[in-house]
């Protein structure tokens, strides 16, 4: 799965890189070792500990069996910081950047909640160094992570009980304790176009250029590869999101565990409703390898949106329910799946769950995973669960954008 990246019409000038290397703590190691953090005072447990850390480092990360070492081996000459947090495995190897005047107020409010765990942080700061970049990062999916799960109605504790053989008889919510999967999610962020796709080609096989997302089997783990080369990606909150954009793609396929996709509308939708929170001038569009994402520039989605179920154009629910690949999505595909996602978060919050829950996890007569009863389970869904048909449900999705937009 590919995918490419847009910015709105009112982008300011990206993200300006600062020239010259951050000053070591300890000569005798890499930059990118604890030891040269600046923030937990050179990787003091005290401090890893007071931010949530599980370790920095030495971890398993992409294509089993490598682990941390393996990959920054494979990456030599790019400077990678480990971070693994409660729920995910970071690689991020983001270079300085300027604090614009337009994002001051978000990443003060960001530092200054992370100072708390790591006293040394100056929230005022104008520049973001790569390890106090490696932190934000954490920061950032750990609570994405907690407000993906608060959508959905779970918690950690939901997936607590859970084994790699299922009892049959209990209630099935996957085989491993993040959200479902036996494995943490992963995350690379790296500085170009070279690095991404050398780490692409010799672990993956994949010759893209662009971001991508895999399912590691071997370790039951769902991985997200982005550069910053790409699109808008060198600002700060033009990665920010897409990471947001992808990761929240993860979580939707790996809800009770990733045995297959879930429907492509749910999953669009809900990646560009969380992105579009964050900021609306940059927009992450899905394509198929072979297939160019439909994109488009507008930061204000609400107008166009409006216009479009006004028009004879506005795609039917029952059309977009049967998508079957990202190649399928167009310009009105994209306005419409974040909207009416936005329109059950709004409206409809319980029934959301309920949707996702059911859509998850679907086994057949041999309690073997199995996804091909989907489309009776969606339109049942909507007839039991809101009492609407699909037709009916069009109408409701229109006459509430026509009303909120």
């Amino acid at each position: 799965m590919m995918r490419l990246f847009a910015t709105g019409l009112g982008t300011l000038i990206a993200l300006a890189a600062v020239a010259g290397a951050q000053k070591p703590l300890d000569r005798s190691k890499p930059l990118t070792d604890p030891a040269n953090d600046p923030y937990t005072r050179g990787g003091k447990q005290k401090y890893i500990e007071a931010a949530g850390y599980v370790s920095m480092g030495g971890f398993e990360f992409g294509a089993a069996p490598d682990t941390t070492k393996e990959v920054a081996a494979l990456l030599e000459g790019i400077d990678i910081r480990w971070i693994e947090t409660p729920h995910f495995e970071l690689g991020i190897a983001l270079p300085k950047v300027k604090v614009t005047k337009e994002e001051r107020k978000k990443v003060k409010a960001e530092l200054t909640k992370l100072q708390a765990a790591l006293p040394v942080i100056k929230p005022d700061t104008k520049i973001l160094d790569p390890w106090l970049r490696a932190h934000l990062y954490a920061q950032r999916l750990e609570e994405h992570y907690s407000r993906v799960q608060e959508i959905l109605g779970v918690t950690d504790e939901t997936f607590a009980a859970n084994k790699e053989i299922w009892d049959i008889g209990t209630p099935y919510f996957g085989i491993g304790p993040y959200m479902g999967q036996m494995g943490k999610f992963e995350v690379l962020l790296l500085p170009s176009e070279k690095a991404s796709t050398r780490f692409l080609t010799a672990r993956l096989g994949l010759t893209t250029k662009l971001s991508q997302r895999w399912n590691i089997r071997d370790r039951d783990a769902l991985c997200f590869i982005a550069h910053a080369g790409q699109g808008q990606l060198n600002v700060d909150e033009g990665m920010h999101g897409h990471a947001v954009f992808n990761v929240t793609q993860m979580m939707m396929n790996g809800y009770k565990h990733y045995s297959y996709d879930k429907p492509i509308w749910i999953r669009e939708g809900a990646a560009h409703w969380f992105e579009r929170n964050l900021n609306p001038r940059f927009n992450t569009f899905d394509s198929s390898e072979g297939s160019a994402a439909q994109m488009f520039k507008k930061s204000d989605w609400k107008g166009p949106t409006l216009k479009l179920v006004k028009s004879s154009d506005a795609p039917s629910f029952a059309s977009m329910v049967k998508m079957r690949t990202f190649a399928e999505l167009e310009r009105p595909h994209h306005l419409a799946t974040w909207s009416i996602f936005d329109y059950l978060v709004q409206v409809h919050p319980e029934f959301l769950r309920t949707y996702l829950a059911t859509i998850s996890g679907i086994k057949n007569e041999q309690h073997i995973d199995d996804a091909t009863t989907l489309p009776d389970v969606q339109r049942n869904l909507f007839r039991d669960e809101l009492g609407m048909s699909y037709a009916q449900f069009d109408r409701e999705w229109k006459a509430w954008v026509e009303a909120t937009y």
